[in-house]
C-alpha cells in the first residue's frame, strides 16, 4: 500500500493515522501537489492528495472514500466507522463537521497565502472564517461531557477526524482559534495526539 501526499494535509494525515490504527503497513510518499506537481501528475493526473495505491494497483482518491475502502478490509468489529446505527450516525455527524472545519480552514489559507493581496476578498474570508467557527462550535457541543473515546468504547474515525481537524487549524492558522472557546474539542485532540499512531504521523 502507498499513501501519497504531505502530512500537512489533514486529509492525508487522517488516512495515515487510520492505517496505523488498523495495523496496515504502508509506504508514505511525501509528494507535494504544489512543489512536486509534475511528479504527482505521473502518479495521479488529477494531482489530488491523498492518493492511495492498494497492493493490487488500485488507485483511489478522496480521504473518505479511501477510508471506506480500508474499513472493508477488516472484520466489522475492527472498522473505524461503527456498525451500530446510532453510533454510526453520531460518527457521521462528527466527521461531517470536522471535514467542514478542515475545508474552511484551507479556504482561508488559500485566500491569504496563494492569492495576491490586492485580489483577496475580505467578505469571503469573513464568511469562511465564520463557517469554520460554526463547525468547531458544533463539534465542541457534540463532544461536551463525553468521557473517553466518542463511539463504541474504542477509537473510531470520529475521534481521528475531529482531532486531526483541530490540530490542523491550530498548526496552519496559529492564534486564529482560541482553545478556551472550544474546550471539549481541544482536550479531545490533545489526548489523541499523545497516541503512538498520531505521534507517528507528525505535521510536516
Amino acid at each position: 500500500m502507498q499513501l501519497i501526499g504531505m502530512m500537512d494535509s489533514p486529509y492525508v494525515r487522517r488516512v495515515a493515522i487510520s492505517l496505523h490504527v488498523l495495523g496496515m503497513p504502508f509506504e508514505h510518499r511525501s509528494v507535494s501537489v504544489f512543489r512536486h506537481y509534475d511528479e504527482f501528475a505521473q502518479i495521479n493526473p488529477v494531482v489530488k492528495a491523498p492518493t492511495f495505491i492498494d497492493d493490487d494497483g488500485t488507485l483511489l482518491i478522496d480521504s473518505t472514500l479511501i477510508l471506506d475502502h480500508l474499513d472493508r478490509k477488516v472484520p466489522p468489529a475492527q472498522r473505524l466507522m461503527p456498525e451500530e446505527p446510532q453510533e454510526r450516525t453520531f460518527a457521521l455527524r462528527v466527521n461531517g463537521f470536522a471535514l467542514a472545519a478542515m475545508e474552511k480552514t484551507i479556504q482561508q489559507v488559500y485566500e491569504r497565502q496563494l492569492r495576491p493581496e490586492e485580489r483577496q476578498h475580505e467578505p469571503w474570508l469573513q464568511r469562511v472564517t465564520g463557517q469554520m467557527h460554526a463547525a468547531y462550535a458544533a463539534l465542541d457541543k457534540l463532544l461536551e461531557g463525553r468521557v473517553g473515546w466518542l463511539c463504541a468504547g474504542r477509537i473510531t474515525q470520529a475521534d481521528i477526524t475531529a482531532a486531526v481537524a483541530w490540530r490542523f487549524t491550530q498548526h496552519i492558522l496559529p492564534g486564529a482559534v482560541d482553545p478556551a472557546r472550544y474546550p471539549a474539542l481541544a482536550a479531545h485532540s490533545a489526548r489523541a495526539e499523545t497516541l503512538p499512531e498520531f505521534v507517528a504521523t507528525p505535521l510536516e
